[in-house]
């Protein structure tokens, strides 16, 4: 099974944009500016659009959410790794 989203970027061609992608129904791919996903958005349907703004609305406000959260999580990554590669440079002995 799929996650529900899952992010993609093509830093050769696109190297400021970042792609959100919903894989339940309605799927869509969602892509926008890295440091302002809210702004500038353009969707791309892969299943006819809904005609509800309240559900896309919903919708993007998830995917904001995933990749808020994503970020964060790389982020907190990145961090435990340095730690780590600090830490093993301190354990070689003089």
């Amino acid at each position: 099974m799929l996650p529900k989203f899952l992010l993609a970027d093509n830093s050769q061609v696109l190297p400021d944009k970042i792609f959100v992608i919903h894989n339940e129904q309605p799927r869509f791919i969602v892509g926008s500016d890295i440091d302002g996903f809210s702004i500038d958005q353009e969707i791309y349907w892969i299943d006819e659009e809904p005609a509800s703004e309240e559900l896309i609305n919903e919708l993007l406000e998830q995917a904001e959410e995933f990749l808020d959260l994503e970020l964060e999580y790389e982020e907190e990554l990145y961090k435990l790794e340095n730690e780590q590669d600090e830490d093993e440079g301190n354990d070689n002995p003089k």
